[in-house]
């Protein structure tokens, strides 16, 4: 059963998503937050494995929700779920920890599935969203962009596989334990994958991976 808690300060999105997620048979709403502040205490007496994140919310906004609960909670996993898809909401959610974004519009049964990915540690971004951060970064201007495939091509199969795990939101000590090498191994892979890709940070190395998926 994954335990998850929703944080939304509007109460009538809380009952209609606890309505929705609760026909599904595998998931459990164990909680309800209406601002950052108290996700964070209710995360610590519950211990959820999925929080289920509004942006917008008086007291703490969910990226600083976001942010402290990975820093205190680490294995805690956190869905975005808002009607915001402004750049710098999207960017600083991903950058402080989130596994995903969706916008409220997300049909019930695809919020359920994307639930589940996140709990697996998979990222999950909605529709636009990956677009909409691509355009962050020089290299990637244009999703056919020949620049991006030859840096692809030029990575090792090594390298190829740290940055299939990093899509799938694996951080270093999982993806050390997943190829059986060091941490500090894959952190020098990591900091090779960003320098080849011309790429800022890990976030943006997963939505390029999982944007070139195929090529990987």
């Amino acid at each position: 059963m994954i335990k998850v808690l929703l944080v939304d300060d509007q109460n009538l999105i809380r009952q209609g998503l606890k309505a929705l997620l609760e026909l599904e048979t595998d998931l459990e709403i164990v909680g309800e937050a209406e601002n950052g502040e108290v996700a964070v205490a209710l995360v610590e007496k519950l211990q959820p494995h999925v929080v289920l994140m509004d942006v917008r919310m008086p007291i703490m906004d969910g990226v600083a929700a976001t942010k402290e609960i990975q820093q205190r909670f680490p294995l805690v996993r956190i869905l975005i779920l808002t009607t915001f898809d402004n750049d710098d909401y999207v960017t600083a959610a991903l950058q402080n920890g989130a596994m995903g974004y969706l916008l409220k519009d997300t049909p019930s049964e695809e919020l359920a599935v994307a639930i589940r990915a996140v709990e697996k540690g998979y990222s999950q971004l909605g529709p636009g969203i990956v677009k909409k951060l691509l355009t962050q970064f020089p290299a990637a201007k244009s999703i056919e962009s020949s620049s991006i495939l030859s840096n692809l091509a030029e990575l090792t199969p090594r390298e190829k596989e740290v940055l299939r795990l990093i899509a799938h939101g694996a951080n270093n000590r999982e993806i050390a334990q997943n190829l059986f090498i060091s941490e500090g191994t894959v952190k020098n892979h990591v900091t090779n994958i960003l320098n080849r890709l011309n790429l800022r940070d890990r976030t943006q190395a997963a939505i390029l991976a999982n944007t070139f998926i195929s090529h990987i």
